[in-house]
């Protein structure tokens, strides 16, 4: 799996578990076991990959920024 690939889905498990209800309890422990494992493959491959992070914040940061640039928008025009 490329770093492109694990940070897409990292990045997706975070987003979907802020959308998640607290009460849900079950749902967000598995999910946080899914986004602590890619967490996890994140910080592995950024190290493969000779990019530095200073902590796991920097890290998850830098997924959000890769995604961000190399993933293509998706914009609905509405036509």
């Amino acid at each position: 799996m490329t770093l492109l690939e694990v940070a897409q889905i990292y990045t997706d498990l975070v987003l979907v578990e802020n959308q998640i209800p607290e009460c849900e309890h079950n749902a967000k422990d598995e999910l946080n076991v899914l986004r602590t494992k890619y967490h996890q493959m994140l910080m592995d491959k950024l190290s493969e990959e000779g990019i530095e992070f200073s902590d796991r914040f920097d890290a998850m940061n830098k997924a959000f920024e890769l995604v961000k640039t190399h993933t293509p928008s998706k914009s609905f025009s509405g036509v």
